[in-house]
């Protein structure tokens, strides 16, 4: 997969085409290497999704045979998805990712709507998302974090119901904002504890798949019989959308792109690699939930992996596999604000957002505005709903643009020729068409599935527009 970059010379692409906002002379510097940038690959996305949606996974299609090949077609979704961001990554690595790609391809409004979308729905959904997965582990040792200490009465919540305040939510939100903190005082420190907590939680992962297939018993055979629920197109496709969320994050990287070492070298190799290796670890990791857990098991535990050590080492289990899910969305965490902010700032170095997120803080070279401005917003979306219904927000949001994203590739190709290309797709044009076609059909799925979250999220993205308009007129040109 990283032939294409053997005997390719690593040309430096031109300066961005996006203006930088008056007094905005300190840059961002190039301190993330590879190591780095592949744990925010294998990092961001191994975030809660594995510890959490194999139960409804199983519910929707009905069996562990049909479990696995929704993980492996999404598997291989994801990875098409890399080999296409790869191409892009490597061409253009500056700061913002899909917002430079979208741009460059089919002009400023796309590009805005997209770093619209990611700073008010979809990287803060998903920050809201990892740290409300957090508190639900850490409710294994405090239960008291569950209790709702305030309900605002109006319909907020689930389908409509009252919204319930948690005491867990109060403590979501003090961790996105330590982690904010944590990344305003620079870009390097960010990265080396993304390093040191991935590494650690791949660790802890790997040791709950060796326990449950070394110790555990396996569970009786069920026949094809006794499934859960008959298979149907649309429930596929519901399955197909939890598991397209649990790989979610492994385009996180190239938001970063302007401050990657070697980007032309290292962005591929960090997107493809590093999706390989966290497909390989979910497949591990559903091998020893099926092998100790009968599938009317799994459907009941809503933390599966906690349920399956219990089974093998008991109690002691059921907590070590809390610690690894809260290092695992820890991690994760991290990853996705370090990447976002990237975005909010990318868009107002081009004139279209609030020009104070432009800024780079001149002595920890981060865009410190952006960074605290994206996890401020994540807090506040914490408050907006559980796990399941803010997972339905953004998965509508982020797939209409990633497959926009993934088209970009072929129309750079006959827009761009130009272009150098030290990396290029492998499989052109079927891989990134087939993404593209399969994000249609899970955009489609969740409009079908989650109406009212994806009309939400709908809504939210169109309520920019208005925003665009104004700061068109006010933005100066480059």
């Amino acid at each position: 997969m990283v032939t294409a970059l053997k005997g390719t010379r690593m040309n430096t692409p031109a300066r961005p085409r996006t203006q930088a906002a008056p007094g905005a002379t300190t840059e961002l510097k190039r301190d993330l290497g590879l190591w780095s940038a592949a744990a925010v690959v294998v990092g961001t996305v191994i975030g809660s999704g594995i510890f959490i949606v194999p139960q409804t996974m199983v519910q929707l299609v009905g069996s562990p045979a049909m479990v696995f090949v929704v993980w492996v077609v999404g598997g291989a979704l994801s990875l098409a998805g890399a080999l296409s961001y790869a191409e892009l990554a490597a061409a253009m690595p500056e700061a913002g990712g899909e917002y430079v790609y979208l741009t460059e391809a089919y002009g400023p409004l796309w590009g805005y709507i997209y770093g619209w979308t990611q700073m008010w729905v979809a990287k803060s959904g998903s920050i809201a998302i990892l740290a409300t997965g957090f508190f639900y582990y850490l409710a294994n040792f405090l239960p008291e974090l569950e209790h709702a200490f305030f309900t605002v009465p109006l319909p907020l919540g689930a389908h409509g119901a009252p919204l319930d305040i948690r005491y867990g939510q109060l403590l979501a939100m003090a961790l996105i904002f330590s982690l904010g903190v944590l990344n305003y005082f620079g870009v390097k420190i960010g990265g080396e504890v993304q390093v040191a907590v991935t590494i650690l939680k791949v660790a802890l992962i790997l040791l709950i798949v060796v326990a449950g297939l070394g110790w555990g018993h396996p569970a009786a055979p069920v026949s094809a019989a006794t499934a859960l629920a008959p298979l149907t197109a649309l429930g596929f496709l519901a399955a197909l959308v939890k598991s397209l969320w649990a790989y979610d994050g492994w385009n996180n990287v190239s938001m970063v792109a302007s401050e990657i070492r070697r980007p032309q070298r290292n962005l591929p190799l960090a997107l493809v690699w590093g999706t390989v290796a966290v497909i390989a670890i979910y497949i591990l990791a559903n091998i020893a939930y099926f092998y100790v857990l009968s599938p009317q098991q799994v459907a009941s535990s809503n933390r599966v992996a906690a349920t399956m050590m219990r089974q093998v080492l008991g109690k002691s289990g059921a907590n070590l596999v809390s610690i690894a899910a809260m290092i695992s969305m820890f991690a994760a965490l991290n990853g996705s604000i370090l990447s976002g902010a990237r975005v909010p700032y990318a868009l107002a170095r081009g004139g279209y957002f609030f020009r104070p997120m432009a800024r780079v803080n001149a002595a920890h070279h981060t865009p410190g505005v952006a960074i605290m401005a994206l996890s401020a917003w994540g807090m506040i979306v914490v408050l907006s709903g559980t796990y399941d219904q803010l997972l339905d927000y953004v998965i509508f949001a982020s797939w209409i643009l990633y497959g926009m994203t993934a088209a970009t590739v072929l129309v750079l190709r006959k827009k761009r020729p130009d272009l150098v290309r030290p990396y290029k797709t492998i499989g052109y044009p079927v891989v990134p068409v087939l993404f593209v076609l399969m994000a249609a059909a899970i955009v489609i799925s969740s409009l079908y599935n989650s109406t009212r979250e994806s009309l939400l999220g709908l809504a939210l993205i169109l309520a920019g527009l208005p925003f665009y308009a104004h700061w068109r007129k006010q933005r100066r040109p480059t």
